[in-house]
């Protein structure tokens, strides 16, 4: 039975989300004509200049560039663990 999922498509959903949501990347990638590695080089940067100011998750982090029919956004989604203020940590909210 599970050759037949397989052969048919049945039971790969998260799979086959997971090929469509590469797609997408790829797709808005090149679109508006940025690679994968400036992709990286500014997340990079972000995490760089945010790391001064703050301590984030960085296993967690998400950017990626979301595209409608007008415009490209970069969206960022950032784990943050601790303000810093000072000599001082906050624990973020």
């Amino acid at each position: 039975m599970d050759f037949l999922k397989r052969i048919f498509g049945g039971g790969n959903e998260g799979t086959r989300d997971k090929a469509r949501d590469r797609l997408k990347i790829v797709l808005i990638h090149d679109r508006t004509d940025i690679s994968p590695q400036l992709l990286d080089s500014l997340r990079d940067e972000i995490v760089n200049v945010l790391t001064k100011y703050m301590d984030i998750d960085t296993k967690k982090i998400e950017i990626d560039l979301d595209h409608d029919e007008h415009e490209v956004a970069l969206v960022a989604n950032i784990p943050v663990l601790r303000i810093k203020r000072g000599n001082v940590d906050v624990n973020a909210v």
